[in-house]
């Protein structure tokens, strides 16, 4: 049983855990390092993730500071950060890049909450397609006669509570994310 259970538990939790790294991206009335996670940068003759071409700190609550590795990529980064249409603007500061994070009206608030509850609507669709794959893989052990019947049943209920559990969790996450969006 652990097995199954096992890989049940691990797709889950890659889900989950995929799920937390959205809504890092998502903004909230404060500055943070993770609004830029997916950020693309072109250099060097390819796209690489801001990550990899600088670092990003949050000096203050309202401002977020990037610090390429090579000077000479600044403008791209700058680029970079304004085609990710995030609702920020970059400003270039010699050789570093300082991005003022703006607070958020009511309606944008709403906005971004409401980018939440789908993300979170997703990861449940995702959710339930681990189950279903389970499911079926436990069913076509039982019909192939590697599992008695009373085994199926009882791997059946043990993916419904983990798939319970990690509903849970997402909602929990995103209602978590919610309250810090809507804080003004």
């Amino acid at each position: 049983m652990s097995g199954i259970e096992a890989q049940v538990k691990a797709a889950m939790h890659a889900v989950l855990e995929h799920l937390k790294q959205e809504l890092k991206s998502l903004r909230t009335g404060r500055a943070s390092s993770g609004m830029l996670d997916k950020v693309q940068v072109e250099v060097y003759g390819s796209h690489m993730p801001i990550k990899n071409v600088a670092s990003v700190t949050v000096p203050e609550s309202r401002q977020i500071l990037v610090t390429p590795f090579d000077a000479g990529s600044v403008h791209a980064i700058a680029k970079g950060i304004e085609a990710a249409n995030l609702g920020i603007h970059p400003m270039v500061d010699g050789k570093v890049i300082r991005v003022n994070v703006p607070p958020m009206d009511e309606t944008i608030r709403k906005q971004i909450a409401k980018q939440c509850k789908e993300l979170g609507e997703k990861s449940k669709i995702a959710m339930r397609e681990v189950r279903r794959k389970f499911n079926d893989l436990v069913r076509k052990q039982k019909n192939d006669g590697d599992l008695p019947e009373d085994m199926m049943k009882k791997y059946e209920k043990t993916i419904q509570d983990l798939t319970d559990r990690f509903c849970k969790d997402i909602d929990s996450a995103c209602a978590e994310k919610e309250k810090e969006i809507m804080t003004v």
